[in-house]
């Protein structure tokens, strides 16, 4: 997004926190995906891979943290990592430039330290999504604790300008930091962009530009809950100001937008078509229901042709396709105060009309659960003996659209991609 009647994003060089190989070996066994992309049980394999993988820090298990408590126990680690040298700061502040190559997409963004802004926003910054106080606070304690951004959270915005031929550069003038392989097949690579003449390029550029909050909300509103207590404390200014992001332009290298699936725990599947069946207005149908008997991975792309709402119901070994919602059901669950790119979302339909209507099930963690992987999805919703909804992918533009609009989203409406991973730099607040 290009607004020059912002104040823009301010984006500072910072010393990175980074893994001394010598220390580890093999960086792609300490790193983990962003703590919210971690499946089930995916925390003990991260953990078993090396004892020094970083979801040890970003997600601390309750049951191994012992009577101190998971964010203490975070703190302490992160801490004990740095005096052992296994973690060590650059020598010098950089802005870094980060290189991902998947078998579908390359992207390269800029890691720095963003100014959150003054007062209640940042009106170069839009978030799209709404955010979950039980999530926000749990972000905030474990920073709060370990004194670090552990992990960036991703923004973008539309520029094809000097940054972003910057960026480019830096991945030319000589070798990266580091180059791992994650066991998902995903390359990595770091450059460090330190002259200062490249910086203040970098910065005139992106001192025009809007960005949007692309993955992690719950992160964002923590780096400002953890700036509003600094002052409310009477601390005054400090690193606690910006907060760690990855800046990608997407007019230069698109990002891919997924669905994000719903789990819900023990809600099982006939118990959701007999609901549909009889919860509309009047005592009539909510939805209409239907099997299809398409494989797997054809019946998605039969998800993908249906015209208006429409969801795939799975968990019980069959595939129920949900579409055709009642207009009485609409009208009385979807708010009419929002622009019609919000009410005719199928999150917006989903949570409003189903969710908390039909099925009145609470948006919590032991109702709710979040899988960005539809096949994990499914797995789960037949362990714990519930139901699978599996969902479209938003368009970024509508994305755009309803943020410019000051429009929120559901949350977990959209999953940007591909994500960045977590442990290869963090921003430690004590070094700003």
């Amino acid at each position: 997004m290009d607004h020059a009647d912002t104040n823009g994003l301010d984006l500072a060089p910072f010393r990175g926190l980074r893994y001394d190989p010598a220390m580890v070996g093999d960086l792609s066994l300490v790193t983990s995906p962003p703590y919210d992309v971690v499946e089930p049980g995916g925390v003990g394999l991260l953990e078993d891979a090396d004892p020094h993988n970083i979801v040890r820090v970003v997600l601390p298990r309750a049951d191994a943290c012992g009577a101190e408590g998971p964010y203490a126990h975070a703190g302490v680690t992160l801490r004990t990592w740095l005096a052992e040298g296994v973690l060590r700061p650059d020598p010098e502040p950089a802005l870094y430039v980060y290189e991902q190559i998947t078998a579908t997409a390359h992207q390269r963004g800029l890691i720095g330290a963003l100014a959150l802004g003054d007062g209640p926003g940042n009106p170069a910054v839009l978030p799209h999504e709404d955010v979950m106080p039980g999530p926000v606070a749990d972000r905030t304690e474990l920073m709060r604790a370990t004194d670090a951004n552990p992990e960036p959270i991703l923004l973008v915005y539309t520029g094809d300008g000097p940054a972003s031929d910057a960026v480019d550069r830096a991945t030319t003038a000589g070798p990266p930091l580091l180059d791992t392989r994650t066991p998902d097949g995903t390359e990595h690579r770091l450059w460090a962009i330190t002259d200062p003449d490249e910086l203040a390029l970098i910065a005139a550029d992106l001192t025009k530009r809007q960005a949007l909050v692309a993955d992690g909300h719950h992160r964002w509103a923590g780096y400002r809950r953890l700036r509003d207590d600094a002052y409310a404390a009477g601390r005054g200014p400090g690193p606690w100001d910006r907060g760690l992001v990855l800046l990608v332009d997407t007019a230069r290298y698109p990002l891919q937008v997924g669905a994000i699936h719903r789990v819900l725990p023990g809600l099982p599947v006939p118990r959701i078509l007999d609901l549909l069946r009889t919860q509309g207005p009047a005592g009539s149908g909510a939805f209409l229901a239907r099997r299809v008997e398409d494989p797997w991975p054809s019946v998605l792309w039969t998800l993908e042709r249906i015209e208006g709402p429409a969801f795939l119901l799975a968990g019980d070994g069959a595939f129920h396709l949900l579409t055709d919602p009642d207009p009485e059901l609409l009208a009385a669950t979807v708010r009419e105060d929002r622009p019609e790119a919000w009410r005719s979302l199928d999150a917006t339909i989903l949570h409003s009309a189903l969710l908390d209507h039909v099925w009145q099930v609470p948006d919590d963690p032991e109702h709710i659960t979040y899988h960005h992987d539809a096949v994990a999805a499914i797995r789960e919703a037949q362990r714990t003996g519930g139901s699978a909804l599996l969902l479209r992918a938003t368009t970024e533009s509508v994305v755009r659209e309803l943020a410019q609009e000051a429009v929120r989203m559901p949350r977990k409406s959209t999953s940007f991609g591909p994500k960045p991973a977590t442990g290869l730099v963090l921003r430690s607040l004590a070094l700003g």
